[in-house]
C-alpha cells in the first residue's frame, strides 16, 4: 500500500453483516452523528475524521500514569500500524473480527482502520465488560481489555485469536486463561506508539515486536522503541524492561512506582505478581514516606476491611512484605479499568 492509500477502503470490508464502501462509510457516519446512540456518534466522528483533509488525527494519552495529554498521530503511521498487525496476526481480508472497545482510546480506532483496510468482517457492538454476552457468532479475532476477558471466560470459546492489552493481564486471570483452547496474546504499547508494537502469548515471559520494530533499554533500563513508521525519533518510555534481544523483551514495571525502603529498590508490580493468586480482591502496592526507611511498603486493598493472615506474605522477600495494609472503599479507575494509584490513595 502507498503513501496515498490510508484513505481508501478495502473492496472486502464488511460492517454488521453489509459490504459498504467509502461513499457509503461516510454516510453511515453522518447518520450516526446525527441520530446514533452514544457509543455510534463517536464511531461517525471518527469516520468523519478519518475521511477528511487532514493527514493526522488528534487523540488523547490514557491518563494512566498522569494527566491526559492531547497528541498528534499521523494517518498514515496509523495504517501502518494496521498492516503491521495484520502481518503478526496473520489476518486476511474476511476474517471475522468483532469490535468491543470504547472509540475514545486509540485501540478502538485501531480495530476500525484495520477492518477498512485489511477487508475485514467487522462485527461493531456497544462496549460493555461482557461483550459477548447473547451473541451466537463466531470470531477469528477480537480485542479487549483485561476486564471484559475476565467476564467472558465462559464465552470465550466463540473467538479463535484473542488480544487484550489495556493493562496487565494477571496471573490469576492467566491461569484461567491457559485452560482455554484459543489463541490468547497480551499486547504491549501506548497511545503514543498507536497501541500496541508487541505482543506475546498468555504464559510466556517475553513480548516479540510486530514487524519493522526494534527495541533496545536505556540508563535507567526503561524501554527505548524504535518504529520509524510511527515516529522518526526513538520513544522513550518510563517501563522498566529486560531486554531478551532487539526484538524481545520482558515487562518488568513502572519506574514511576519503584519504592526505595532502606536503599533497597522494590518493584511494586513483582511484588503484586508474587500475591496475585492470594488476595480475592483488587489492590495495588505503592510506597509512603517512612522516617526510618525512607519510604514503606505499603498494600492496599479495594472494599471493606477482610482479615489477611500473615502466612500470605510468606511467597515475598524480607524487604517486600508490606509494612501496613490500608482499604480503600472503591479504587479510581481509568475508563478501560486500569487502576490510578495516586488518585486512589
Amino acid at each position: 500500500m502507498n503513501i496515498a492509500e490510508y484513505n481508501k477502503v478495502h473492496n472486502l470490508f464488511k460492517l454488521n453483516g453489509f459490504h459498504i464502501n467509502r461513499e457509503n462509510l461516510c454516510r453511515v457516519a453522518y447518520s450516526f452523528v446525527k441520530e446514533g446512540q452514544e457509543y455510534e456518534k463517536s464511531v461517525g466522528d471518527f469516520i468523519l475524521d478519518w475521511f477528511d483533509k487532514k493527514d493526522y488525527m488528534e487523540m488523547s494519552t490514557s491518563g494512566t500514569t498522569g494527566d491526559p495529554k492531547p497528541i498528534r498521530i499521523e494517518k498514515q503511521a496509523m495504517m501502518e500500524s494496521a498492516l503491521a498487525t495484520g502481518d503478526f496476526f496473520d489476518l486476511s481480508p474476511g476474517n471475522k473480527v468483532l469490535h468491543c472497545l470504547p472509540m475514545k482510546y486509540v485501540a478502538g480506532k485501531m480495530m476500525f482502520i484495520r477492518a477498512f483496510i485489511l477487508g475485514l468482517d467487522m462485527k461493531f457492538v456497544a462496549p460493555s465488560s461482557h461483550p459477548l454476552e447473547g451473541i451466537d457468532e463466531k470470531f477469528d479475532f477480537c480485542a479487549m481489555v483485561p476486564l471484559q476477558a475476565k467476564n467472558s471466560l465462559k464465552d470465550l470459546y466463540k473467538v479463535k485469536k484473542l488480544i487484550i492489552g489495556g493493562g496487565k493481564v494477571h496471573k490469576a486471570l492467566e491461569q484461567e486463561l491457559l485452560k482455554l483452547p484459543i489463541k490468547i496474546y497480551e499486547t504491549y504499547g501506548m497511545t503514543e506508539t498507536i497501541t500496541h508494537i508487541a505482543a506475546k502469548k498468555i504464559g510466556e515471559k517475553a513480548f516479540t515486536v510486530l514487524p519493522n520494530v526494534t527495541v533496545s533499554a536505556d540508563e535507567r533500563h526503561c524501554l527505548v522503541i524504535d518504529a520509524k513508521y510511527i515516529s522518526d525519533k526513538k520513544i522513550v518510555t518510563n517501563d522498566i524492561v529486560n531486554i531478551v534481544s532487539d526484538t524481545q523483551f520482558e515487562w518488568i514495571g513502572r519506574i514511576d512506582n519503584v519504592i526505595n525502603s532502606g536503599g533497597v529498590k522494590l518493584i511494586p508490580e513483582q511484588i503484586e505478581e508474587k500475591l496475585s493468586t492470594l488476595i480475592p480482591r483488587r489492590y495495588f502496592v505503592c510506597g509512603q514516606a517512612d522516617e526510618t526507611l525512607g519510604e514503606k511498603v505499603v498494600l492496599y486493598v479495594e472494599g471493606e476491611p477482610i482479615v489477611i493472615e500473615e502466612s500470605v506474605f510468606n511467597v515475598l522477600g524480607k524487604f517486600e512484605k508490606p509494612k501496613e495494609i490500608v482499604f480503600i472503599p472503591k479504587f479510581k479507575e481509568t475508563a478501560t479499568g486500569k487502576i490510578m494509584r495516586k488518585e486512589s490513595i
